[in-house]
C-alpha cells in the first residue's frame, strides 16, 4: 500500500508543480488553490508511504515520479521543446526510479 500511496504522491507532486506555474506568483486565485491542495495531499501522501519505505528511496521515487511527470506535461500539454536529448533524459530518470524499487 506505501508504494501506491507513494505514486499517487508522485503524481500529485506534478500537479502542483504545474499549478504553481500557473499561477503566476499566487496572482491567479483557481491554480493557486489547486497548488495548495495538491501540495498538502502530496506531502501527506509522502510522509505516510515513508513509514514503510526507506527515506532515501522513497524520497527518490517521490520527486523522480513528479520531475518526470512535470517535464512530459510541459512537452506534450504546454509547448515545452521536445528532443532526443530531453526525451533520453527523462528515460535516464525513470530507469533510475525503477531500480531503486527493483533493490529496495
Amino acid at each position: 500500500m506505501a508504494w501506491v500511496v507513494l505514486v499517487v504522491s508522485g503524481v500529485l507532486e506534478t500537479v502542483w508543480a504545474i499549478a504553481l506555474g500557473k499561477s503566476e506568483g499566487f496572482s491567479r486565485p483557481v491554480p493557486s488553490a489547486v497548488f495548495g491542495v495538491a501540495l498538502v495531499a502530496s506531502m501527506a501522501g509522502l510522509s505516510y508511504a515513508l513509514r514503510d519505505i526507506p527515506i532515501g528511496t522513497g524520497y527518490a521515487v517521490w520527486v523522480g515520479i513528479g520531475a518526470v511527470g512535470t517535464a512530459i506535461v510541459g512537452m506534450v500539454a504546454l509547448g515545452e521543446t521536445v528532443s532526443v536529448a530531453r526525451v533520453l533524459c527523462i528515460l535516464l530518470v525513470v530507469a533510475g526510479v525503477i531500480g531503486l524499487k527493483v533493490f529496495h
